[in-house]
């Protein structure tokens, strides 16, 4: 009976530190907590979301549009792995979305409107942390205790989703995007600080609205989170983040389209057993000198499996 107490007890330590790093979709306008939290080498996830948008969201901020009113309906499919990286840890993650865009927005005086459903940029990532947490099977991460980590990413995403030239928004952006980041997270107690800096980088358009060639200046995202872990596994976080940059220049003239915008957000995170896990997320805009300006509420589901994970755990 002590063998199987230990063995539950590393199990449920599994469990919480892996639904520590579920995955989201990000961007400069986007809040992640707990992106770079230690987890046992080997595992594997799948996520599947779905998130709700409204006010004046695009998945292009730079797009010149005004008073824009638009909805949006956008479910995710995902899949991670974690690890071992030169006996560091790491994670490779891919995310698949899909989403239904419908509204109106002004573009030169004129009110325009817009009804599409389709896949969006697929986003690939690869992860490591090199400062705090070592590489460590599941017999082994019993022992882990986190303090402080800091690792970095590189996420690229790619130009999957539906576009349409001939007009102005579009679920998909017909271009790269790479943003690599540096992330630090500080374990107090019942407390996790974090803070995370990043940029993207944007590869040329040639074929925006009629025709036109447009690029877009880098955009510098910070982010910030206090976690806070109730029970095991359960915890809440207050997300902040402020990006700046991302003026464009269409076929040579430069736009005044400097953003410097921030969001705040919450984020409660319930694991149901050693497989099944729920997040809850919300996030507004709270300044916005260009760009976006919006609501969104998720929901994420995660399954995890791996070596060392058993399908039931014997009772004691």
């Amino acid at each position: 009976m002590f063998r199987q107490l230990l063995k539950l007890r590393l199990y449920l330590l599994v469990a919480i530190f892996v639904f520590l790093s579920g995955i989201t979709p990000t961007n400069a306008q986007d809040l992640e907590p707990r992106a770079y939290t230690n987890i046992p080498v080997g595992l594997n996830f799948i996520v599947a979301g779905y998130t709700y948008m409204s006010g004046g969201v695009l998945f292009d901020p730079a797009v010149p549009l005004e008073n824009a009113n638009i909805k949006i309906n956008g479910s995710l499919f995902a899949y991670a792995r974690s690890l071992n990286i030169g006996g560091l840890s790491g994670k490779f993650d891919m995310i698949l979305p899909y989403a239904w865009l419908s509204g109106t927005a002004d573009y030169q005086g004129q009110t325009m409107s817009r009804d599409v459903s389709g896949l969006a940029d697929t986003r690939l990532r690869m992860s490591v942390n090199f400062i705090g947490a070592p590489s460590l099977p599941i017999s082994e991460f019993k022992d882990y205790k986190q303090d402080l980590v800091i690792g970095a990413s590189l996420q690229v995403y790619v130009p999957t989703g539906q576009y349409d030239p001939d007009k102005l928004v579009n679920i998909g952006t017909h271009r790269f995007t790479f943003k690599p980041e540096l992330g630090i997270s500080k374990t107090l107690g019942q407390l996790v600080l974090e803070l995370t800096g990043g940029a993207a980088f944007y590869t040329t358009n040639h074929d925006f609205y009629q025709g036109k060639t447009r690029s877009q200046a880098p955009i510098g995202s910070l982010q910030g989170h206090v976690n806070y872990n109730f029970t095991p596994g359960t915890w809440a976080a207050v997300d902040g983040t402020y990006y700046w940059g991302g003026h464009t220049t269409l076929d040579g003239v430069e736009g005044n389209d400097l953003q410097k915008n921030s969001r705040l957000g919450l984020t409660f995170a319930l694991p149901l057993n050693l497989h099944h896990s729920l997040k809850f997320t919300f996030s507004t805009g709270v300044s916005t000198r260009t760009g976006s300006d919006f609501n969104v509420v998720g929901v994420f589901w995660q399954y995890r499996w791996g070596k060392g994970i058993p399908l039931k755990v014997a009772k004691p």
